[in-house]
């Protein structure tokens, strides 16, 4: 018997194609099996279950593994690709991704240095350039790829600050820590831009009270009152270093005015970087591209695939327009990339990453548009924002709904808020509809709150989805309200108004 069957080597070619084949069917039973978003299950029921597992002792074969899973873990995953589901900034995957993943995991190449991804970093950086080209930066642009969206607004605000520092302070912050100065750090997003900007200052050292929050107009950032607050913080003292510009926001997917806010910021001398880790998808687009019209002017900018590119967790990006600025986050290390590869021309990724282990996602990517190509993925987009625009006029057009705002992109917050209920009454029903649809498992959506009022919302991700499975959320969500306002009609606002 060999004793390492369980590795992956050439020696067990055959193990590996068996369990890859019975992993296979476990997804199409996952596909065949779940027909709704969730399953309902609450966490103590299935906490329970996870109690019984004892990890010391290992299952016989395959077969009892994967059965374990699937009642573990795949009878209750929550469905992305089913058309009910619009809830959060989950994507359907393509299968040309998926299939890419096998590769990624078993070769598991490390993309931090040439000596342990090769042709992977040359891959890994073709699409760097193709999504830098795409943005409208050119050839003196870069980047790397990332784990996300939170991690690469961090690096376009660590790239702020110790910019900032090195080229207006003459000082050092990768080598000497933060300057006094830091206390009056001062970086400025609107309201509505993500709340990473502001977890990503505090861990930074400039602390949250360096986030100067913008109010909107339309929830996109008002950037007259931009510069009012620009101009209030340097008659305090402070000194402004960065402006967030956010291209999609998550709640409403709506889009700052870049160009304006762009040419603020040069005009202001600070550093403009714009989350588009949900509107990098209309570069995809032919139709409705030029919403993104400024994100040109950009020094650095968050693009996230596995959000509009339709790509698994994780394939994200961090991209410069000018790759000078990312040596301020490259150390080298005697071991891993030495400053003689420089000088040897070996490209070493982990010179322009706050990472060093990092999986090849790149790939993921490369195999989607290699086979499917950028304007069949632009299609999926144009799709899902013309699906949303005839929702949004669906939900503004039906007396029991309130629509907050109109969409750039594919987000809608709403509420079901028939006639005669206050304020506070309104939100206890959308809540109990939120609760409801969750424990029953047949739709999903998002909420969020406004003003300390909770709302509903809808995020199209999936080209799938149509107007005809929206309908149905809807009726599905207008029959929890009005089942909450009959087991209430005693305790409800003016009830004697309520049919």
């Amino acid at each position: 018997m060999n004793p390492y069957s369980d590795l992956f080597y050439e020696g067990t070619a055959n193990e590996y194609s068996k369990a890859i084949a019975l992993a296979s069917g476990s997804v199409v039973r996952f596909l065949e099996k779940n027909r709704k978003p969730f399953s309902g299950i609450t966490p103590a029921q299935l906490k329970t279950a996870f109690e019984q597992v004892d990890l010391n002792t290992p299952l016989p074969d395959y077969d009892s593994l994967l059965s374990e899973v699937e009642r573990l873990y795949s009878d209750h995953a929550v469905t992305f690709h089913l058309p009910q589901y619009i809830a959060h900034l989950n994507c359907p995957v393509v299968i040309p991704a998926i299939a890419a993943e096998v590769l990624i995991s078993a070769i598991n190449s490390s993309l931090d240095t040439w000596d342990q991804s090769a042709g992977g970093t040359l891959i890994e950086q073709r699409l760097i350039e193709w999504t830098c080209n795409e943005i409208g930066f050119d050839s003196n642009s870069d980047g790397v790829f990332t784990s996300g969206g939170t991690q690469s607004n961090l690096m376009g605000l660590l790239l702020a600050r110790d910019h900032y520092a090195k080229e207006r302070l003459r000082y050092n912050i990768k080598q000497k820590g933060l300057p006094a100065e830091s206390s009056r750090f001062r970086i400025f997003v609107a309201a509505t831009g993500h709340f990473s900007i502001q977890k990503n200052a505090a861990l930074l050292g400039l602390g949250e009270q360096s986030v100067v929050s913008i109010p909107v107009k339309g929830y996109r950032m008002d950037v007259a009152l931009l510069e009012e607050a620009i101009q209030q913080e340097l008659e305090e003292g402070n000194i402004p270093i960065a402006v967030v510009g956010t291209a999609g926001t998550t709640d409403f997917g709506n889009i700052d005015p870049l160009e304006e806010i762009g040419q603020l910021a040069a005009r202001y001398k600070l550093w403009f970087h714009v989350d588009a880790a949900y509107g990098c998808g209309l570069l995809l687009t032919t139709k409705y591209r030029h919403l993104l019209k400024g994100i040109e002017l950009a020094n650095s900018v968050t693009a996230d695939y596995h959000k509009s590119f339709f790509q698994p967790v994780s394939s994200s990006a961090f991209l410069v327009k000018s790759k000078r600025s990312l040596d301020l986050l490259t150390h080298h290390a005697d071991y891993l990339n030495p400053k003689e590869h420089d000088e040897d021309g070996l490209p070493n990724q982990v010179n322009k990453s706050i990472q060093t282990t990092r999986r090849f996602d790149a790939l993921k990517l490369w195999f989607t548009l290699r086979l499917m190509g950028k304007q069949k993925l632009g299609s999926y987009m144009e799709t899902i924002i013309d699906t949303t625009a005839k929702v949004a006029d669906m939900i503004s057009q039906d007396t029991e709904l309130e629509l907050v705002s109109y969409s750039d992109i594919s987000a809608l917050v709403f509420r079901y808020f028939p006639a005669r209920l206050d304020e506070t009454d309104v939100t206890a029903v959308n809540l109990h509809i939120k609760k409801e649809m969750l424990k029953d498992g047949a739709a999903l959506l998002a909420g969020t709150r406004i003003n300390g009022a909770f709302y509903l919302k809808f995020t199209l991700l999936n080209p799938l989805t149509t107007t005809d499975d929206v309908a149905k959320l809807l009726s599905i969500i207008k029959s929890h309200g009005a089942t909450y306002i009959r087991q209430h009609r005693e305790t409800l606002y003016d009830t004697r108004e309520i049919a």
